[in-house]
């Protein structure tokens, strides 16, 4: 028996859908946030005219990552408007520290069954994060997976591209005993660890996105959703005008495995916790879960989202020039010679 004919629609898929979400993209991106956008949203590629003139010597940068399970929060709070921040910072300042300018930017959104007006709202943080870190949002893909990811649920990932000096390309060789370290606050947990949060917040101890402590300003689910924090507008300009060695964006493995990228060998970042405020988000996972400090500061950020390494004459310098631009910033350590030939980073 022939029977009734299928078609993409009864298979799951919502072409029409996906053409209107197009169209409240483009009227959300407007004119973009950089010059050299060639081409409009919705096109089979994005093109984009870099200023080679402003380089004596331009090499490209790229970068890719996603939000992890911090998705899990917004689908449990049903607030999808900050995770698309999330997706950009964590491109963009892996992007910054090695020393390249963001300029553009492209998302992959992955649902099981398109809902527009969800969809435009993911989207929007992604404007947003876009317009922070003063990179063009140059395109995207979303794909409508009926049977792959359930309704309602979706994944992220993002793509960077930035550019920057030949000569001017970070990577911490540079650094040598007796330069400091000085950290950049983080918002709070960012976008790393959170497969171990839920275990411990949510599975052990039996809380809820509603739960509320006195220590924390709003909900749990409101602490757990705050958008990682985009260092580009401040850390940029600073590389023009000061001499910084080394950067590391504290994203998974903490600070401990992620400054030490940055140290030549035979070198150790010495670290003291009491210089900077670790937030009470992280007091709060280590009680539940009965966390060994060691597995705290290897899995999150704890308070610091981003270091650098500087010369000591010109920490104060640097410190008086990022509280002028209202952010903050402290020393948290220095570099010592280690007696190990493999880089370490000590934290007391």
């Amino acid at each position: 028996m022939q029977g009734e004919g299928f078609d993409y629609g009864k298979a799951g898929v919502n072409i029409e859908a996906g053409d209107m979400l197009v169209q409240r993209i483009k009227k959300m991106v407007g004119p973009n946030f950089r010059s050299g956008v060639q081409t409009e949203i919705g096109g089979f590629a994005g093109f984009f005219k870099p200023q080679w003139q402003r380089y004596r010597e331009p090499v490209l940068a790229a970068a890719t990552d996603g939000v992890g399970t911090k998705l899990k929060i917004a689908m449990l709070m049903d607030k999808h408007d900050t995770v698309g921040i999330d997706l950009v910072a964590m491109c963009v300042n892996d992007l910054v520290v090695q020393g390249a300018d963001p300029l553009f930017f492209l998302d992959y959104l992955a649902v099981g069954k398109l809902d527009v007006d969800q969809a435009a709202v993911i989207i929007s943080g992604v404007v947003e994060g876009c317009r922070q870190a003063g990179c063009a949002l140059l395109g995207g893909e979303t794909a409508e997976m009926p049977g792959f990811y359930p309704p309602g649920e979706y994944d992220l990932a993002g793509f960077a591209v930035g550019m920057g000096e030949r000569d001017g390309i970070l990577t911490g060789e540079d650094v040598v005993p007796g330069d400091v370290v000085i950290g950049l606050p983080s918002s709070g947990l960012h976008s790393n660890g959170y497969s171990l949060v839920r275990k411990v917040l949510f599975e052990h101890a039996g809380l809820t996105v509603n739960s509320s402590f006195p220590s924390l300003q709003g909900t749990l689910g409101d602490e757990l959703l705050k958008p990682t924090t985009i260092y580009v507008p401040i850390v940029l300009p600073l590389l023009q005008a000061y001499p910084v060695k080394g950067l590391a964006h504290i994203t998974g493995g903490g600070l401990e495995l992620n400054l030490m990228r940055i140290l030549p060998q035979g070198t150790r970042a010495h670290l003291e916790k009491k210089c900077w405020n670790i937030p009470s988000i992280f007091h709060l996972i280590q009680e539940k879960g009965n966390v060994n400090e060691g597995e705290m500061f290897r899995t999150f950020n704890m308070g610091i989202g981003m270091t650098m390494v500087v010369p000591s004459v010109k920490a104060d310098e640097i410190l008086k020039y990022i509280r002028k631009k209202n952010s903050e910033a402290s020393v948290i350590g220095q570099i010592e010679v280690s007696g190990r030939q493999e880089p370490e980073v000590m934290i007391v």
